[in-house]
């Protein structure tokens, strides 16, 4: 049977431009090749070998998404600003996917969060986040009271202006920005950061992986946002319970090289040192 690769493209016409090149050559190297920019994941075909993306993190997190629960790896080529879930970059793209077709890579999994959120005794929507989920305030609105519990247990209420729930593979992304730190892809644990705590002793907390963490808004919630890895979001309220837990339903991430993520935090957070 003929390989099958799926193609994810950056909303770039340099992007796009660099996909038409690619489906031309894997089309003469006997591979079958699908636009997955305008099909929904019910409409993945069943026998694709990998996605190969086109752009920065935002197109991944589009792109690991599209696929869902399908045991589909994905490997990202930086043509975005931000690269952190690359695992090459552009000028190494025929390379990297003739390494691809050759067998030459290992697939490693990255973890996600299911994130539900009840209202009233009603589930109204059960995502899966690959990076984070992310409590946030409008820019006119008070602090936000988020009230939080693991595994039954009440911890505190954050007073902030939200509070992110990540990933280790989302902790050097809107985390990190706010104050979280760094974890490992392969450690298992979940990050709790407060987006500008209004207690200084408030601080980024990780906790095991196999935690429920429970989170309502206490107080009189106004103008408070739930937004699943900055790709979708939903109003929430008082009367609204959110569960956060390891979601059942892993990514598989295409990698080429066992150092290739510390190449990538070095590069993209500019760490410099007495070697090269």
């Amino acid at each position: 049977m003929k390989q099958c690769i799926g193609l994810v493209i950056k909303r770039d016409e340099r992007a796009r431009k660099k996909a038409l090149e690619l489906e031309a050559w894997l089309i003469n190297q006997g591979v079958d090749v699908v636009l997955a920019d305008d099909i929904t994941s019910t409409e993945l075909p069943c026998n694709l070998f990998c996605v190969i993306v086109l752009g920065g993190d935002g197109t991944f997190l589009s792109a690991a998404r599209l696929v869902g629960s399908k045991n589909i790896p994905l490997m990202g080529i930086k043509f975005g600003e931000v690269g952190f879930l690359a695992e090459t970059i552009e000028d190494d793209l025929y390379e990297a996917v003739k390494a691809v077709l050759d067998n030459r890579f290992a697939i490693e999994e990255r973890m996600r969060l299911n994130v539900t959120v009840e209202r009233e005794g009603k589930t109204i929507a059960s995502v899966d986040v690959l990076n984070d989920v992310v409590l946030n305030k409008g820019a006119l609105s008070r602090l936000a009271y988020c009230g939080v519990d693991i595994n039954g247990n009440y911890l505190t209420t954050y007073k902030a202006d939200g509070l992110i729930v990540a990933t280790p593979t989302g902790s050097t992304a809107y985390s990190l920005a706010a104050g979280g730190p760094v974890i490992h892809p392969a450690v298992p644990g979940i990050i709790l950061t407060p987006i500008c705590p209004f207690t200084l002793t408030n601080r980024p907390l990780i906790i095991s992986d196999t935690s429920e963490v429970t989170i309502r808004l206490d107080g009189d919630p106004t103008d408070i946002a739930l937004t699943f890895d900055g790709q979708e979001g939903m109003d929430i309220g008082g009367r609204d319970r959110i569960v956060v837990k390891k979601s059942g339903n892993s990514v598989k991430m295409i990698s080429l090289s066992d150092l290739n993520y510390f190449k990538v935090l070095k590069a993209r957070l500019m760490w410099s040192g007495g070697r090269g």
